[in-house]
């Protein structure tokens, strides 16, 4: 039997087109058409920068703005992952038109049960705009430099980043949301962001991760459903490949670990994680490392790095079990958490 075509819309499957407004143009339609699972509804470079929507769009976009583009996607689709960055306490994309995340109060030391129900109500608010995957909580437990993740984590003291994370992430998922933890394993100290310099790496022996692990572990434990690996190189786990293209970083994860959800990449566009090369030689090389789905912009190169993953099979640079198991998780997620199967 040829299974050339299931070959094909797994490679759709498996990656993870940002767009930065509401409108799905021709080649991500046609990407959803074909295979493709997921979405991403992102923020402009300078949205990002700021930690904050601009007010252009904050008076521009609305409920039924968001509503009317995932019955787009979804019309094409079916069951899709859409997926926003809404950050506790930074990014929050969805703006006014979901109830803030504790405007009043210290969050950081609330009752777990007051921030599962925060959470919960968001999450509730969230669904209800067609948004079914929330890229967050920030993990993270920065001890030195990190210019990358300024104003967007939540404590220098794991066991607060525990108490939060964990009740955010039972709250969302309760309310229909799928929780993306992240930025796997860790970045405690970084001197350069990522997203703009190329070298940017993590320092520290592997001794220095310990502390910031707690957090990882405990939101594997409360049933977290996805995991991002972050785009810079940590050398302490190696010191050749980017986090999101390191088989030793995802390894942990799923040994050390036993994590067994959807493994995301962090934005494959990012000058460290790319280092210059082409966004379809890197995404193959995050699905041979053990990514799940590869996050990159969309775009029209989007038809092309699908073809590189396709080809890649073809010629056996990328094994076909890989690609299958990979575009499985995807589906598994986007099934649980769809609006279609929960009307049901």
């Amino acid at each position: 039997m040829d299974r050339s075509l299931d070959r094909r819309r797994d490679a759709h499957a498996v990656v993870f087109p940002a767009i930065t407004g509401l409108t799905l143009d021709g080649p991500v339609k046609r990407f959803l058409a074909n295979g493709g699972q997921t979405l991403l509804l992102g923020e402009t470079r300078e949205e990002y920068l700021a930690r904050d929507m601009s007010a252009e769009r904050k008076a521009a976009e609305t409920r039924d703005d968001f509503i009317d583009t995932v019955d787009i996607a979804e019309s094409l689709a079916g069951e899709i992952i859409v997926a926003v960055d809404q950050k506790i306490g930074g990014i929050s994309r969805l703006h006014a038109l979901v109830p803030p995340f504790f405007s009043t109060g210290d969050w950081r030391s609330a009752e777990p049960e007051t921030i599962k129900a925060e959470a919960f109500a968001f999450g509730e608010a969230a669904w209800q705009l067609g948004i079914n995957c929330i890229l967050g909580p920030v993990l993270d437990v920065v001890t030195g430099d990190n210019p990358w993740l300024f104003g967007r984590t939540v404590s220098t003291d794991p066991a607060i980043v525990t108490h939060v994370s964990t009740a955010f992430i039972r709250g969302v998922q309760a309310a229909g949301v799928a929780a993306t933890a992240k930025h796997f394993p860790g970045h405690h100290h970084i001197p350069l962001d990522p997203a703009e310099n190329e070298a940017a790496s993590v320092t520290g022996d592997a001794g220095s991760f310990e502390t910031g692990f707690g957090p990882f572990e405990d939101a594997i434990a409360n049933g977290v459903e996805a995991m991002m690996v972050g785009p810079a190189l940590v050398e302490a786990f190696d010191k050749c490949n980017p986090a999101s293209l390191s088989p030793n970083v995802i390894n942990l994860l799923r040994g050390r670990f036993g994590f067994r959800g959807l493994v995301v990449s962090d934005g494959l566009d990012a000058p460290a994680a790319s280092k210059g090369r082409s966004i379809s030689d890197v995404s193959v090389d995050g699905l041979k490392a053990g990514c799940d789905l590869v996050l990159l912009a969309a775009g029209d190169h989007l038809d092309h790095v699908v073809e590189s993953i396709f080809q890649a099979v073809e010629r056996g640079d990328l094994e076909e079990m890989r690609l299958a198991e990979a575009a499985s998780r995807v589906r598994a997620v986007a099934s649980k958490y769809s609006r279609t199967r929960s009307a049901l």
